[in-house]
């Protein structure tokens, strides 16, 4: 692993980390001293997960599927991975405050898309492989989503929503849509195109709708990385 090279912000969310760390089989001490970190400029992509990933071989993701079939990736593979696909995003138009909604399964796909969209500044809506299309539609017309990127089975889905977006398929070629795996021939060296602040849109999730509507929630870069920190500590993970 290389020297970490932490941004401010980056130190003061790692500083809340390690507290909980210390203090974890101690509830009252933990309640006592963690204070949540003040954060102005924040992308935990950047400041946070590359900084880590730099020269770092250990394990990040490791997924096992139904049939028994691992697939591994280290901290170091997923910085480079999410750059790339964070240019390739940037080149096909994808902007900073822009939805993109994303239907992919637990695969390594979802997790650089996640990175990527962090690093570019937009705002990714989660969507279940459940959906209908009428439910794509509304989640199209309420979430405004200029992007799609979903697993390839799930693009004829979207034959009958209505929209102007750009298609991205994950796995095999769809006609109409770009391939997403044309995005490894992308440069790994990315450059934000401007300031993330801890306020701006993350993440666009929509609640289940069990007995109305489904609402639209709204993450923001610190709401949900920073915010996980309680998970974190009240899981023991």
């Amino acid at each position: 692993m290389g020297v970490v090279k932490l941004t401010e912000a980056g130190a003061a969310f790692v500083a809340a980390r390690d507290l909980l760390l210390r203090h974890r089989l101690d509830r009252d001490a933990a309640l006592r001293e963690f204070r949540w970190p003040v954060l102005d400029e924040f992308n935990w992509a950047i400041d946070y997960f590359d900084a880590i990933a730099a020269g770092n071989d250990t394990p990040a993701l490791h997924i096992v599927d139904e049939s028994g079939m691992e697939t591994a990736r280290s901290f170091a593979e997923l910085s480079r991975r999410s750059s790339q696909l964070a240019n390739f995003l940037r080149d096909r138009g994808v902007r900073r405050g822009e939805c993109l909604l994303l239907m992919i399964g637990n695969d390594v796909a979802l997790w650089e898309t996640l990175l990527a969209a962090m690093k570019l500044g937009a705002v990714v809506s989660p969507a279940s492989s459940l959906l209908t299309p009428a439910d794509l539609q509304d989640r199209v017309d309420r979430g405004h989503v200029r992007h799609v990127i979903a697993a390839s089975p799930m693009a004829a889905r979207f034959d009958a929503v209505d929209g102007t977006f750009s298609r991205i398929a994950v796995g095999d070629e769809v006609r109409g849509w770009t391939r997403f795996d044309l995005s490894e021939s992308s440069s790994s060296s990315f450059a934000p195109g401007g300031t993330t602040r801890a306020t701006d849109p993350l993440l666009l999730y929509f609640t289940s709708g069990t007995t109305a509507k489904p609402k639209m929630v709204l993450h923001t870069h610190q709401s949900y990385p920073v915010g996980h920190l309680s998970t974190l500590f009240f899981t023991g993970l």
